[in-house]
């Protein structure tokens, strides 16, 4: 019972780390904020032996943190950083992606305005891939991908895969695209030959 719970806890807080990367913080970040925020203000010698890291970049992870507005240093010596709460640190990380995407924005207009004046020629059509890592990521993409396919489809897949994409329903968008008399070709398994 107590093995549960501790599970159950652990899973909690990874999931709260992961949403965490979500605002643009990355793992050590997440676990570094997380930690401040579950334990209370830290040094950094402490709270690199429970991250199980380095001193010296436990200061480069909270520095970007107060530089994220999400950890905030004492004036004190020896310097103890405490975690921001949580609403306003993470109100914090999205004015900071806010403003980074209108700075963003504003250098693609200038970017769409000096390729107007470099009239610059559009790439040439050429044939592309993807490789595809997680089970995830086929299923964010194989829908949208299906509907959008032209005249011939071609995939790559371990069986266990296909299994999975039938019983998500793309039986459907396959039909619907062969039936658009397009080409479906799917490779299933590729294995070295044995050496003799």
């Amino acid at each position: 019972m107590a093995f549960e719970e501790s599970r159950g806890i652990r899973k909690s807080e990874d999931d709260f780390i992961t949403r965490l990367m979500g605002f643009g913080l990355t793992e050590k970040e997440a676990q570094c904020y997380f930690h401040l925020l579950k334990y209370g203000p830290k040094t950094p010698s402490p709270l690199a032996k429970a991250l199980h890291t380095y001193r010296e970049d436990m200061h480069r992870t909270l520095n970007s943190l107060i530089d994220k507005g999400m950890v905030r240093p004492s004036l004190t010596s020896p310097t103890i950083y405490a975690a921001v709460e949580l609403e306003s640190a993470l109100e914090s990380a999205l004015k900071k992606h806010e403003s980074e995407l209108h700075e963003m924005e504003m250098r693609k207009q200038e970017l769409e305005e000096l390729s107007r004046q470099q009239q610059l020629k559009p790439p040439e059509e050429s044939s592309t891939f993807k490789i595809i890592k997680s089970l995830k990521e086929l299923l964010g993409i194989m829908i949208p991908l299906l509907s959008s396919v032209g005249e011939e489809w071609l995939s790559i897949t371990p069986s266990s895969a296909v299994i999975i994409a039938s019983q998500f329903g793309f039986s459907p968008f396959i039909k619907e695209f062969i039936e658009r008399r397009g080409t479906a070709r799917a490779i299933i398994n590729i294995t070295a030959r044995s050496q003799r």
